[in-house]
Formats: C-alpha cells, sequence, structure tokens
C-alpha cells in the first residue's frame, strides 16, 4: 500500500521538459505545475551557456536533473513522481535536436510544447522586458515575472515602439521556428499547449497533470500578469501596426485577444 506523499514510491518517476520560446508563459506555468506536490520542475537551466555548449555538456545536465541530483527550491524529494526542467527552442534545443530526441525517447523523456497563439502580444512582451533589462524600474532591479499588481503596474508603463517594417518576418520567423520544433520533436511522447487556451479554459491543467501521470490537483500560481487589456494600450505606435498587419496573415493578432 502507498504511504502517503510517497507517490513515486508506488509508481516510477516521469521525466518531462517544457519546451517553449521566451515570452510565451512558460515561467507562469511553471509555477503552476510547481505548485503540485508531485511535480518538480527546475527553471531554465540551459540559460546558462555552458551547459548547452555542446551535445556532451547537454546531456550530462539532463542526466543530472533527471537523476534527481539537482538540487533546487523546486526538489520535493520522495514525494516527486514527474521531475523536468524549462528549455527555450534558442539555447541548444534545435541545434542539436536529433541527438536530444534520440535521449528523449532513450530515457522516457515527455515533450510539453508551449507556445502563444498571439504573436504579436509576445513580442510586446519581449521589448518591454529588453527595456526593463537596462531601465530597472523596480527599484533598480530587472524582474522578468512579479507577483504583485504594484510591481505589475509600473512595467506595463513602458510602452515599446514596434519597427513595423520587421514586424512581419520576424512575426513569420517565429511561426517557422515553433512548426520546425514539432517537426523535429513529433517521434517524441508530446503534448502541444497554447498560453491563450490555458487561460481560457482551465480543464488544459487537468490535461497536463493526465499526461504527467500524476493525481490531480488544484494548482495556483503567485505571478501576476503584466501586460492586460487591450493591445492599443500596450504599444506607442499602434495605428503603425494595424496598418503593418490589417490584410494580412496575422490580422487576427489585432483583435484575438483575451482577459486576465
Amino acid at each position: 500500500m502507498c504511504i502517503p506523499r510517497a507517490e513515486c514510491r508506488c509508481h516510477p518517476v516521469r521525466y518531462f521538459a517544457i519546451l517553449s520560446t521566451q515570452r510565451s508563459g512558460s515561467g507562469w506555468f511553471e509555477t503552476l505545475l510547481n505548485s503540485h506536490m508531485n511535480i518538480s520542475s527546475n527553471g531554465e537551466i540551459f540559460s546558462v551557456k555552458v551547459r548547452r555548449s555542446n551535445i556532451s555538456t547537454i546531456v550530462e545536465t539532463l542526466d543530472k536533473v533527471y537523476n534527481l541530483d539537482w538540487l533546487t527550491s523546486a526538489s520535493k524529494n520522495e514525494c516527486t513522481a514527474a521531475v523536468g526542467l524549462k528549455w527555450m527552442l534558442n539555447q541548444g534545443l534545435m541545434q542539436h535536436h536529433e541527438e536530444i530526441v534520440k535521449y528523449f525517447n532513450t530515457k522516457g523523456v515527455s515533450a510539453i510544447f508551449l507556445f502563444r497563439r498571439n504573436l504579436l502580444r509576445r513580442m510586446i512582451s519581449i521589448l518591454a522586458n529588453s527595456y526593463d533589462q537596462d531601465a530597472k524600474l523596480l527599484n533598480g532591479t530587472h524582474k522578468s515575472h512579479v507577483h504583485s499588481p504594484h510591481e505589475a503596474e509600473i512595467l506595463a508603463r513602458y510602452k515599446p515602439t514596434i519597427n513595423t517594417t520587421m514586424l512581419i518576418p520576424n512575426l513569420r520567423q517565429v511561426e517557422e521556428m515553433t512548426a520546425k520544433a514539432l517537426e523535429n520533436f513529433k517521434s517524441t511522447r508530446h503534448i502541444t499547449l497554447y498560453y491563450e487556451d490555458i487561460i481560457k479554459n482551465q480543464t488544459k491543467l487537468i490535461e497536463v497533470q493526465d499526461f504527467l501521470k500524476v493525481p490531480r490537483r488544484d494548482l495556483k500560481s503567485r505571478q501576476v500578469k503584466i501586460h492586460k487589456g487591450s493591445l492599443s494600450q500596450q504599444v506607442e505606435n499602434w495605428d503603425d501596426i494595424q496598418k503593418a498587419l490589417s490584410g494580412t496573415l496575422y490580422e487576427s493578432f489585432l483583435h484575438a485577444d483575451y482577459r486576465m
């Protein structure tokens, strides 16, 4: 009989990797997963360049994580039933995809793809976050994620100006990269999620828990969304953006929205 808080003594530990792009909600999503007593996700480990310098260092790092040798605040010791990490597509993942797919399939690592449908929103978030890396609007400190409405309000005051000449090529580039990632990793056990869908439909979080084969729980996050409301209020040159995207494949980004 299983004892309380020792779920992985009854079942093998499942391995996973959240595969995403910057400013696509992966940080928020990871905090949701880590609110589950049986899930430990260890952050954006490959943001440290030396860990992704070649396939050998990548495999060595993955082995540490999946052998439960990676000690972080996410670690939950004997109650861990699913352990993983967050991995951006531009952190060696695409460059070494053949070897990584082989590793995933050999080790039984499941991939959780997380993308944004509205790539215009993502671009605004990237530009604002990049600005704050230098401006450090929160008392001289840069924060990519915040936990209070006051901090979110301060960061949201900055409205970037988008280069409309490069707007469509940049949107197309992200689309192509995500499509290529899905193609490269199609032989792995995987699930594909979109940030907007999770916000609109909380049953998506149940799907993720079922995918990881952990007991269903009510998942929570303390993170506060920074950019809320209409996109037109979040950029300086909204009229120019409308002109650039109207009548194109990306026109829906001007109108597709959500509430949070």
